[in-house]
């Protein structure tokens, strides 16, 4: 018999932000990491699109000891980060960040305003 009750996951990233405050930012897999920021109420993260990878407003920058697990911006998100003069090799846009359980206790700042 399956079981169609799929459990998901849980997790909690530490979101630094612009004044140097850390948050701890609880989340469910699958959701991106701009909206659990954004659902925890951090104003710094604007996305002005609203997550659609169009604006570059949701920059973080990735812990380096979180880098290989995150992975690299790619296509159309290293684009976009590429207009930015903050951009680093660790820049992600949080809204391109799916969260999975592998992520629990993730580190990213919250990048300076461009």
């Amino acid at each position: 018999m399956r079981d169609d009750t799929a459990e998901v996951g849980h997790g909690t990233a530490n979101v630094t932000d612009r004044e140097g405050n850390v948050h701890s930012v609880a989340f469910t897999e699958g959701h991106s990491l701009m909206e659990s920021i954004r659902d925890a109420g951090i104003p710094d993260i604007l996305a002005l699109c609203g997550g659609v990878n169009s604006c570059a407003t949701c920059h973080v920058i990735v812990d380096e000891d979180w880098q290989d697990a995150v992975g690299p911006a790619t296509g159309d998100e290293s684009d976009l980060l590429e207009t930015s003069s903050l951009v680093t090799p660790r820049s992600r846009l949080s809204c391109q960040v799916a969260l999975t359980a592998r992520l629990d206790g993730l580190s990213v700042t919250i990048a300076p305003e461009d």
